[in-house]
């Protein structure tokens, strides 16, 4: 069978499929190297804490927020369930890494944010994550760090809508029993 066969023209991928692929196998070497280098275990000793990776995951998403959350909007910004972050949530109180605040706007539930102390212990990890990464890219210019920031945010911001509308795809397909 000939490149010019319907049957290939087929199994070609379209440009844009193409470039995605072509981007795997860098997405998938940067994930190993900062997975298998441990880069998020050197951060946490870095910065002095004693907690799991999950819970610093909860630390830095309530610190980097503009307010305290919910359980629920602290699961739904990490993409994970709710009672993993309760989980999480638990032990950050008992560490006194978070506390507990009642929502002004409905009694029943509260709302987490970070202590001084949580705050700095989060403040001291991600200054050894942006440390390794400056680190890591000081040879290059600074008009190609300013691109890496602005497309990464664009590729995490596309990607995270992407996600959001096929839940919400599959959440309107779902039949009530």
């Amino acid at each position: 069978m000939n490149a010019e066969s319907p049957k290939a023209a087929e199994q070609m991928p379209s440009p844009s499929e193409a470039d995605g692929l072509a981007v795997m196998p860098r997405l998938f070497q940067l994930s190993n190297a900062v997975s298998r280098g441990r880069l998020t275990e050197r951060a946490i000793a870095a910065a002095g804490l004693t907690i799991e990776r999950p819970a610093v995951g909860v630390l830095m998403t309530l610190r980097t927020a503009d307010r305290p959350l919910r359980i629920g909007e602290i699961a739904e910004r990490m993409q994970v369930v709710g009672p993993h972050v309760t989980r999480q949530v638990q032990e950050l109180e008992r560490r006194g890494l978070v506390d507990r605040v009642g929502d002004p706007s409905d009694r029943r539930s509260s709302l987490i944010k970070p202590t001084d102390q949580g705050a700095a212990a989060a403040d001291r990890y991600a200054h050894s994550v942006i440390g390794w990464f400056t680190e890591a890219t000081s040879a290059w210019s600074a008009q190609d760090r300013r691109d890496l920031g602005r497309l990464l945010g664009r590729l995490a911001d596309d990607v995270t809508a992407h996600l959001n509308r096929l839940d919400d795809g599959a959440a309107g397909t779902t039949t009530s029993r």
